[in-house]
């Protein structure tokens, strides 16, 4: 019996073996016409890439293998002198090829429709040969596809619908034949894109408006719209009526003075409820005046108002009951003479809207006087009166130069409000995605305001730790530049988060949520998840990426996309790249903001050690910039 199983095993090794060598035998082959139909004119002694060796062991030229599992993973034959035409039909059934870079030959024929067959392909460069035909309508199949250049050919027909790609990030197809109208892109994950010198026609995409200057579509006499100087022309005028369409007219002009008087019967309802209404209102005031409330409460009956087109107009109607002589329970912290805030003034003066969040809204408040404050109505916070007074005595206690003070707030059962000094020089998120007047953030001030953001943030971490008080809402429009446009950290524990629920980068503003629980129940998570937003706050600031509100992990993913192909470099903002930012440097950086992202809240470092790891970036850096002057 041991006989035979000895036996089995043999024969099954042995198939297993030969198995094997098949395999290698026909990727041998599939790989050797390859090369055969590129017409490559001179073969030195080491080239390789013939049946008597192996692409991995005997390091073919242009051959890149997987140093584990030893496949085939990039050919690279850049200004290899190649004649011939490309032949990917059995290539990509052979191979987990993810990159083919063909870059500067004399190829010529068409790119034949098989390419769909290469699955796992994230970069095609084919640029700079006498390829010509349409690009084929596969390309749209290669879902994992990153880079795409075709650039200084001769191809010539419409650009495929890539839209479906979802992780492209470079398309290049200048200096072709092109034509037609440029197809919808998922422009904003787009990070290099030029279709110049074609002769495409048509509006460009407004989706591309803002993300791609002149350059990207100049040489292109029929294409008209923004960026270009062109504008498109008029539509062309409705044809002439025809009798079919007078006998219509007929009968739309019946139904309009039918819906017409529906109308004037609808408008007359509304006037009269409105009337009702405001009769309500005046009667309740002139209640109000004449002392019509017998009580030792006081009802307060005010509105905040906004403009809206040079009008105000009511932004809520607000009614509590607070016990005591006072009309005001507004809470100064400031000194009060620097301020003199009364609640029933800050209510009855012109505020703007300027903002409007998941949690509430943000007023400019400009007072008598020419003072001007930031107040923020918050809403959907589940914390009771006095909890929510004892947190905001807490907060006021630690006070950082960098973390914006809470001047004043008012908290009722219905309302809860907190008064700031506004900030004219606006958000990190506006320098990042709304610059004016030709404002520059450079490197330099990207990584002081991260040095700056992360002390403020570890220091108050430190301070509230035993209280479980951490930030809650941390994110580039959080971060505002005072007088000296030094960054400061606002809304510092507003929010209250009931645990980290970004596991596995599923993290989003919707894992932040006002609940009431004590400070034991909360625990620490709130400030692993502050040190996520942070996280996500550097990326934005190197990739120069908007985030968008509830889709925190979003950035996290692209980036982790890109860094895993090793094209690190390419995730950096044009803008520092075309600067010169020291590259070490910012990718650097881009490992502590990866590191704040780890999906295991506990592997992530401290607001502490990330302050240190991005101070030790920043010495770095003004140490270089010392060694050149």
């Amino acid at each position: 019996m041991g006989r035979v199983s000895t036996c089995i095993f043999s024969v099954t090794l042995f198939l297993a073996f030969m198995m094997v060598s098949s395999q290698e035998e026909q990727l041998k082959r599939v790989l050797v016409q390859f090369m055969a139909k590129l017409l490559p004119e001179e073969r030195g002694p080491n080239f390789g890439w013939n049946l008597t060796s192996d692409p991995c062991k005997d390091r073919w030229s242009g051959v890149s293998c997987d140093s584990t599992l030893l496949v085939v993973k990039k050919i690279v034959l850049d200004q290899f002198n190649l004649t011939g035409f490309l032949d990917v039909a059995s290539l990509c059934n052979v191979t987990a090829l993810s990159i083919l870079s063909l870059n500067n030959n004399h190829l010529g024929g068409g790119i034949p429709s098989e390419i769909s067959n290469c699955r796992v392909l994230t970069h095609l460069y084919l640029s700079g040969n006498h390829f010509s035909g349409i690009l084929p309508l596969s390309l749209p199949q290669l879902g994992n596809l990153k880079r795409l250049d075709v650039s200084y050919n001769d191809f010539s027909g419409q650009i495929p619908d890539l839209s479906r790609i979802l992780g492209l990030l470079t398309f290049f197809a200048q200096n072709n034949q092109l034509s037609g109208r440029i197809p919808n892109f998922d422009f904003s994950n787009l990070v290099y894109f030029n279709v110049s010198n074609n002769n495409l026609s048509g509006l460009i995409p407004s989706t591309a408006v803002g993300h791609f200057g002149l350059d990207s579509f100049s040489g292109n006499p029929q294409l008209c719209g923004d960026p270009l100087p062109n504008q498109c022309p008029p539509p062309p005028p409705p044809p002439p009526p025809s009798l079919l369409d007078k006998k219509s007219k007929t009968t739309s002009k019946t139904d309009y003075l039918i819906y017409s008087g529906y109308g004037i019967l609808g408008i007359a309802l509304v006037l009269l409820v409105f009337t009702f209404i405001m009769y309500k209102r005046k009667k309740a005031a002139e209640r109000e005046n004449t002392g019509g409330t017998k009580s030792n409460e006081t009802n307060i009956g005010s509105s905040m108002e906004f403009k809206t087109g040079g009008r105000y107009a009511s932004e809520y109607s607000m009614t509590s009951r607070e016990s005591g002589k006072n009309s005001s329970s507004l809470v100064v912290f400031a000194n009060p003479a620097e301020y003199e805030l009364k609640f029933d003034d800050l209510l009855k003066s012109p505020a703007e809207l300027v903002g409007r969040g998941k949690y509430g809204s943000l007023f400019k408040v400009m007072l008598d006087g020419g003072l001007t404050m930031a107040v923020k109505r918050i809403r959907n916070v589940g914390i009771p009166r006095e909890d929510f007074k004892k947190q905001m005595k807490k907060i006021d206690r630690v006070k950082h130069p960098n973390v914006l003070p809470v001047v004043a707030y008012y908290c009722s059962q219905q309302e809860k409000l907190l008064v700031y000094e506004f900030q004219h020089n606006g958000s990190l998120f506006k320098l990042l995605h709304e610059p004016r007047n030709g404002q520059v953030f450079d490197w330099g001030s990207r990584l002081g305001v991260a040095a700056i953001v992360a002390q403020a943030l570890a220091f108050m971490h430190e301070k509230l730790r035993n209280n479980g008080i951490a930030h809650g809402n941390l994110k580039s429009t959080n971060i505002l530049f005072n007088n000296d446009m030094e960054p400061c950290v606002s809304e510092y524990g507003l929010m209250v988060v009931e645990n980290d629920q970004d596991q596995s980068m599923e993290f989003s503003t919707d894992s932040i949520r006002s609940n009431h629980l004590p400070t034991t129940a909360r625990g620490y998570s709130a400030f692993k998840v502050d040190v996520y937003s942070f996280g996500v706050i550097l990326l934005e600031m190197l990739t120069g990426k908007m985030v968008q509100d509830g889709a925190l992990n979003d950035l996290g993913r692209w980036v982790h996309s890109v860094v895993s192909e090793e094209w690190t470099v390419e995730v950096f903002d044009k803008a520092l790249l075309l600067e010169g930012a020291n590259e070490e440097r910012m990718v650097n950086l881009l490992q502590v903001a990866l590191k704040c992202i780890n999906p295991s809240p506990e592997a992530r470092p401290s607001m502490g050690q990330v302050a240190e790891m991005i101070n030790s970036i920043k010495e770095e850096e003004e140490k270089s910039l010392g060694s050149e002057l």
